[in-house]
Formats: C-alpha cells, sequence, structure tokens
C-alpha cells in the first residue's frame, strides 16, 4: 500500500487528514504534517523525512501539497530524489483524495501519480509532470 504524507500551511494538512478520514475510516500509513510560519526549512525537512519512513511499508509515498512550488512542495521534492517510489502531488483537495483512497492499494507510485493528475484537472500536477515541462539542462559538448 502507497504511504500518503499530506504537507501543509497551517492546519491544513491536519484538518484535511481529518476529513478524509471521517469519510473513509482511519487510514494506515498516513500522516498529516503542518507547517507553521516560523519553522525552519531544516525542521520541516526533518519532519518530512521522519513521516516518510513512518508510512512507506515498501511500495512507496506520494506527498500531496496544497500548490506548486511553495515551501511544502520543494522541500518534498528535494526528499523524494532520494528514496525510490517517491511521488510529490500538488493541488490536492479532500473530495479528489476522498475517490483516490482506493488506489493506494492498486497502483504503484508511478501509476497513481498518473491517474490523480489526470482525475484532478488543471489544477493539479506532479513533481514529475513538472519536470517533464522543464528538463534539466544537458551539456551538448564537452569542454
Amino acid at each position: 500500500m502507497l504511504g500518503w504524507v499530506i504537507v501543509c500551511r497551517g492546519y491544513a494538512a491536519q484538518e484535511m487528514q481529518a476529513a478524509l478520514e471521517e469519510k473513509a475510516g482511519a487510514l494506515t500509513q498516513c500522516r498529516a504534517v503542518n507547517v507553521q510560519e516560523g519553522l525552519s526549512a531544516n525542521m520541516l525537512s526533518r519532519m518530512l523525512c521522519d513521516a516518510l519512513h513512518e508510512t512507506d511499508s515498501g511500495d512507496g509515498v506520494i506527498f500531496f501539497t496544497e500548490e506548486n512550488g511553495g515551501t511544502p512542495y520543494r522541500t518534498a521534492a528535494l526528499l523524494s530524489h532520494k528514496h525510490p517510489h517517491c511521488e510529490v502531488i500538488s493541488g490536492v483537495t479532500v473530495a479528489l483524495l476522498g475517490a483516490a483512497v482506493a488506489w493506494r492499494e492498486t497502483l504503484t507510485s508511478e501509476s497513481f501519480r498518473l491517474k490523480i493528475v489526470e482525475q484532478g484537472g488543471e489544477n493539479v500536477s506532479s513533481l514529475w509532470h513538472q519536470q517533464q515541462k522543464n528538463p534539466p539542462f544537458v551539456l551538448k559538448h564537452a569542454l
């Protein structure tokens, strides 16, 4: 089963998890990380690392953030590069996550990423999708 880490500013992550659990029951391998004003980048990174390890059963972990490019998104993106089968999805809502609960048990992290972005509409994206728009710099000539 895919682990989920919901990371948002203020108490939005905790509220989102509570709303999901009200609809779907207790969610195993799911953690909410609230990003409070004044929280250092190092502390946020540590919190996300802990959440990643708490939710990962070996199938992968999905980080969900409110917006593309914000501090929670960037911090999750840095962590995702160090762990296999780790995805970062932005622009999620409680309704979208509610629909995606069933996918956690049947899809790979890559398939989950593709399906949730497809289902989510224009406001939902992923780190992978953003990287496809701006491929990494490649040196064409040897120096």
